[in-house]
């Protein structure tokens, strides 16, 4: 396994000289990019995802590097550039501007009778759309690169770019989506790339998407259940109170977690918006909802989809906020390892 030069002890304290959980590797040695995204704009109600990146940046430096039987894919080499400092600006500005908008809104305003607030949100819908060709450019040149790539966010808006960029150079893809929410308005608040979109606009915009398989789920509105039941097989759900029954009713994760598999084609990118998981390990996360997956269910599920033959091509981790403490942070910077380390041990099937 190809290793650098410079002296590393992976026993030893993680190194503020070095980059990602304490890694020695430059962006030329690693085989895996992770793109921070540090965007929040649409976000309605709790912030605190933009400045996520860096901070799961540093807590990483406290994460051990095991060797797992999966194999040790952090030797292959891990990147984190530093957050773009004038996208974290550009979300600032935008951020202001979509909370007037939404208080307005929610005090029974009409936006289209608004000169000025009409005006933001065009501003707010065109800096979003921006922002996403600023990842699919992003993206295209690391997959150019001939690297993997996982995207750690900032709110689940971000995604949409990466998702642009896989459905060029991989075809046929599956999304498995980790999520307490659909993501399928076909917008929000008047956003049209809002964080609870991001799934309606993947489905429109990529015709290689083959199947969205959808876990956990457990907060959605009418137009998102129209739309699945629509979408005729091409998005299924595994909702959260459905998957409770039956592990209550004695079914096993195993055998959930098969049928979830088989519903997904040979390339899947995972897209794990963290308040799909149980709000204990993110309670700071913009919209919690109670219910959703332990790490180890997560895990488990992941390991089993690779078992099935099934080819991580690529992962997003979004909506991991830093606020308060550091225990959301610290969660996500241990998700963000076992993801990588996933990443990089996966492999496609001989056909």
């Amino acid at each position: 396994v190809p290793m650098p030069a410079k002296i590393f002890d992976p026993n030893g304290p993680g190194s503020s000289r070095n980059n990602i959980f304490g890694l020695p590797f430059s962006r030329q040695e690693a085989a895996l990019i992770l793109l921070p995204v540090p965007w929040e704009v649409t976000v309605s109600y709790r912030s605190g995802t933009a400045r996520a990146p860096e901070h799961i940046f540093e807590a990483s430096r406290q994460i051990d590097l095991p060797e797992r039987e999966e194999g040790v894919g952090w030797k292959q080499g891990i990147f984190m550039p530093h957050p773009d400092r004038q996208l974290l600006i550009q979300s600032d500005f935008l951020r202001k501007q979509a909370e007037l908008c939404i208080n307005f809104l929610n005090e029974g305003g009409r936006i289209e009778e608004n000169r000025y607030l009409k005006e933001s949100v065009k501003q707010i819908n065109e800096g979003c759309w921006k922002m996403n060709q600023w990842v699919e450019d992003q993206v295209d040149t690391i997959l150019g690169e001939g690297k993997k790539v996982g995207l750690v966010g900032g709110d689940h808006s971000t995604t949409l770019g990466l998702l642009r960029a896989l459905g060029k150079i991989h075809g046929s893809f599956g999304i498995l989506q980790v999520d307490a929410h659909c993501d399928l308005r076909k917008s929000y608040l008047g956003f049209h790339y809002s964080h609870a979109s991001v799934m309606a606009n993947a489905l429109e915009a990529i015709p290689s998407l083959e199947r969205l398989v959808q876990v956990g789920s457990r907060d959605f509105c009418e137009e998102e259940i129209n739309r699945i039941r629509e979408a005729q097989g091409k998005v299924v759900s595994f909702g959260d109170d459905r998957i409770r029954e039956r592990l209550y009713e004695g079914e096993s994760w195993k055998t959930i977690c098969g049928e979830i598999a088989d519903q997904l084609p040979a390339k899947v990118h995972l897209s794990l918006d963290i308040d799909g998981m149980d709000p204990k390990l993110c309670p700071h996360t913009g919209t919690p909802v109670p219910g959703g997956l332990e790490d180890g269910q997560l895990f488990y599920l992941l390991d089993l989809l690779a078992k099935k033959g099934k080819q991580l091509i690529s992962f997003d981790l979004v909506e991991v906020s830093y606020a308060h403490d550091d225990w959301d942070v610290i969660v996500g910077a241990r998700i963000l390892f076992r993801l990588s380390e996933l990443l990089l041990t996966s492999r496609a099937q001989p056909t």
